[in-house]
């Protein structure tokens, strides 16, 4: 979502909603204390009960991220949303060259905190830029010079994710590869007001569309080619669990009281637990490349 259309949290704090959104009291505590800083979900073999340790479940699912963009040491890559850079750091850790951009200023300044501390780190193969940058406006970046991109739960947030697709594609050199960890849903009536509440609150309006197959589809309309989706619901589902056990209690008393719309951090950690046990929710991996060049003959 861009700055412009998302500010309406008043003049009093002159932040966007999105800024408002990860400003918050109960996403701090969820993200910087519970996810130790990270802005993701963790990855689980299926069946796995407990969703500890925390930190090396969270390792893996930035491995699931790089192993699918499948790109050599040395390469360029465009983190698009990369919150406090700890899936940045993982990519440089790896040896990719990587350019971090959000929106959000508290995430930069978290980002250059991460680029610092790794630069320090010699036996670190890769490095990070930083810059503010909102991901549907990539023009400054210069076509054509990335390797790959990959969002990781960070396109929920576009307000036109065609626009944002497209220029994911103006950015990668032809055969680059792009991989999206993203949210889909289909849910059912009873539930619809209450995602629509964490919608809107969340600054999420590309969840709102993200019906199965949805971003597949947008994926190869805006022109990649090779589009594959990997369900990776069930390997979250530890993560989205003891979510709902953090959230469940002040859910449930304030439900009644007709105040729960006051703590959408809880109300998204039921719904999301509740609606992945359904089917109605997934976490997904998708995965393209853009088309290479064709040579011509004469």
């Amino acid at each position: 979502m861009t700055p412009e259309e998302s500010k309406t949290e008043g003049a009093s704090t002159g932040k966007s909603k999105l800024e408002a959104y990860y400003d918050n009291v109960q996403t701090l505590f969820w993200f910087d204390k519970v996810l130790g800083g990270a802005r993701h979900f963790g990855y689980y073999e299926p069946g796995t009960k407990s969703p500890l340790p925390i930190r090396a479940s969270l390792r893996r699912m930035e491995a699931q991220l790089y192993n699918a963009l499948q790109l050599p040491i040395d390469a360029k890559v465009l983190d698009a949303g990369c919150g406090a850079g700890h899936v940045s750091e993982f990519m440089a850790q790896k040896g990719l060259h990587v350019v971090a951009i959000d929106v959000v200023p508290r995430h930069v300044t978290l980002t250059e905190k991460t680029k610092a501390r790794l630069s320090k780190d010699r036996s670190v193969p890769g490095t990070i830029e930083v810059q503010q940058m909102d991901y549907h406006h990539l023009e400054a970046l210069g076509e054509g010079s990335f390797d790959g991109v990959y969002t990781i739960e960070a396109l929920v947030h576009a307000a036109d994710p065609l626009t944002v697709l497209a220029g994911f594609l103006r950015q990668l050199k032809p055969g680059g590869r792009i991989v999206l960890h993203e949210y889909e849903q289909d849910i059912q009536e009873e539930d619809r007001k209450a995602m629509a509440i964490v919608n809107e609150g969340f600054s999420m309006p590309m969840h709102e569309i993200s019906r199965p197959g949805a971003m597949a589809e947008m994926v190869e309309r805006v022109g990649f080619c090779d589009v594959e989706t990997k369900d990776l619901s069930q390997n979250v589902r530890p993560m989205t669990r003891m979510n709902y056990a953090i959230s469940i209690v002040p859910y449930t008393l304030l439900k009644p009281l007709g105040l729960a719309k006051h703590s959408l951090n809880a109300v998204a950690g039921v719904q999301l637990h509740r609606n992945l046990k359904k089917g109605q929710w997934k976490y997904v991996q998708i995965r393209a490349a853009k088309p290479e060049l064709r040579s011509s003959t004469v």
